[in-house]
């Protein structure tokens, strides 16, 4: 073998769409190249291993923010025990500020930005025994093909790339994720994105595209993430892409999209009404409410709009929406924060992803470090320390906060309990201060049995409560935890409430298909 294309995943379940598209893109020389898959679980010494056993000549390797420690420590071990390979490494995380980056100096070749067409010309030159001066290369960008119908060559150039679908494997459909994208770039400028420097917004041809699409389908392909970061941008591509689904609908298929949170025409509108209850998952990032905060890092929405969309998805639609806001931005203090908190919670999204600020390699976001007191962690995720305005111990709060929201409001298991726990208060507060209570009870953040869980949130909502609501609360709790079709229910629960487990027990909702989706994004 000449070319071997690797990366570490996040999860088994991820399958690496980059890789895919250099594979597809290689040309004659895909037939000297093959693709081999790791995860972060992995041993570096283990997956070294592997590679040495292929005895390529070329290794290229995607890096990422969540495996740029163990892909370092592969590359290092890599050229210390075959210096004859080529190393070429690729993707977001040493696309920037790459001087700064241990792996850089271990690594022969770095090809920033969009690799597709460049990777394939650099292997082109080093098999034919040309080694090019540069250690980093610029990629230019490339295009997607512009097909007209009956001419497929209609558009075709030296910087046109070809679309990966077909080595998607039987094994990928059946057992990981499907990354597709209907477009590349973004037209926005918020700072602390890295689409932010990915201009201008490029479509696929919409005809390729979904042929690839009906080609996935019939192989069994039922989940779908789209990685545009702005799916909704162009309405009418986004209706043509929803009415192709919708049409081709049957049980099981499921499609996650990237939306823009105050762009929904009604002809988006009309499509999205028509599919059943869980089979669309919006991702949507509101990010903050505050207009200020929000000027100040070049991020521009209409939070009216944004309030009217959420109606109406919530309202006349069976999508599940997850929005995410974002902990730490310059300017914004703990009570900007929970009033934007606060306000979401009252949109009635299904999930609320809390998330710390994060330095990415190249982000403007920098520009506020020393007025705002930006302090940032040296390692990934580079996540944020502390501001000018909230210190370390406010920022750890939070932090926690963040990941007790996800185990009780998102996970699904406390679907009734939740809103028991703010009640009329502001949801911020009330459950910030069941995040100090599970903290100082428990000590930790992980690792929690459910039963164990549900007894502390019981134990806060009825402290000093008389019987009857602790029997209320109870029953609730007991509700929630049979809701899936769990049997066991916990001895504290039975001791509130006589429960008949076919009287309590709900039928099992849909499978929560997306909470391992938005958990690597290829293209952050």
């Amino acid at each position: 073998m000449d070319i071997l294309l690797t990366t570490l995943n996040a999860k088994y379940a991820h399958a690496a769409f980059g890789l895919r598209y250099l594979m597809a893109n290689l040309g004659d020389l895909s037939e000297r190249a093959a693709i081999l898959e790791f995860d972060i679980n992995q041993r570096p010494m283990d997956i070294l291993e592997v590679i040495l056993a292929r005895n390529p000549k070329i290794v290229g390797i995607g890096v990422y923010i969540w495996n740029i420690a163990p892909a370092t420590q592969l590359v290092a071990e890599l050229k210390r025990l075959r210096p004859d390979i080529v190393i070429v490494i690729g993707g977001p995380e040493v696309s920037y500020e790459t001087d700064e980056q241990e792996i850089v100096h271990h690594a022969d070749y770095i090809i920033t930005g969009e690799a597709d067409l460049a990777f394939a010309e650099l292997c082109g030159q080093l098999l034919s025994g040309k080694r090019p001066l540069m250690k980093v290369i610029p990629s230019e960008l490339p295009e997607f093909q512009k097909k007209a119908h009956g001419s497929p060559s209609v558009g075709v150039s030296a910087r046109t790339i070809q679309l990966p679908y077909h080595l998607y494997t039987d094994e990928d459909i059946a057992h990981r994720v499907i990354y597709v994208e209907a477009s590349r770039g973004c037209p926005f400028k918020c700072e602390f994105c890295l689409s932010s420097l990915d201009v201008p917004v490029r479509n696929a041809p919409l005809d390729a595209f979904l042929d690839a699409m009906q080609s996935l389908l019939d192989r069994g392909a039922r989940q779908f993430k789209f990685v545009d970061r702005t799916f909704n941008l162009n309405a009418s591509i986004g209706t043509a892409i929803l009415r192709f689904f919708r049409e081709r609908y049957i049980p099981g298929l499921f499609l996650h999209f990237e939306m823009i949170p105050d762009k929904l025409p009604a002809a988006l509108r009309n499509e999205i009404a028509q599919f059943p209850a869980g089979a669309l998952q919006f991702e949507v990032g509101i990010q903050t409410f505050n207009d200020d905060v929000a000027e100040l890092i070049s991020r521009r929405q209409d939070n009216d709009k944004v309030a009217e969309n959420f109606s109406f998805l919530r309202e006349q639609t069976g999508v599940h929406i997850h929005a995410d806001l974002i902990v730490g931005l310059p300017g914004e203090d703990i009570e900007s924060f929970a009033n934007g908190f606060d306000r979401l919670v009252a949109m009635r999204p299904q999930e609320i992803q809390v998330g710390m600020l994060k330095r990415l390699r190249g982000t403007p976001i920098v520009r506020h470090d020393e007025s705002w007191g930006m302090v940032y962690s040296p390692n990934p995720p580079y996540e944020i320390l502390q501001t000018r305005l909230i210190d370390f111990a406010t920022m750890q709060r939070l932090r926690r906060f963040a990941r007790y929201w996800d185990l009780i409001a998102n996970s699904g298991n406390f679907i009734e309990t939740a809103p028991l726990i703010w009640g009329d208060s502001s949801p911020f507060h009330r459950f910030m201060s069941l995040s100090d209570r599970l903290f100082a009870r428990i000590g930790r953040q992980h690792s929690i049995a459910l039963p164990r869980l549900m007894e502390l949130v019981h134990e806060f909502l009825t402290e000093g409560a008389p019987r009857e609501i602790q029997e209320q609360t109870g029953k609730t709790l007991a509700q929630d935890y049979l809701r899936n079709g769990r049997r066991d229910l916990p001895e504290f629960l039975r001791t509130f409430a006589e429960i008949r487990r076919h009287e309590t027990s709900r039928a099992p909702l849909p499978r929560r298909q997306a909470r391992h989706l938005t958990s690597q994004n290829p293209s952050t």
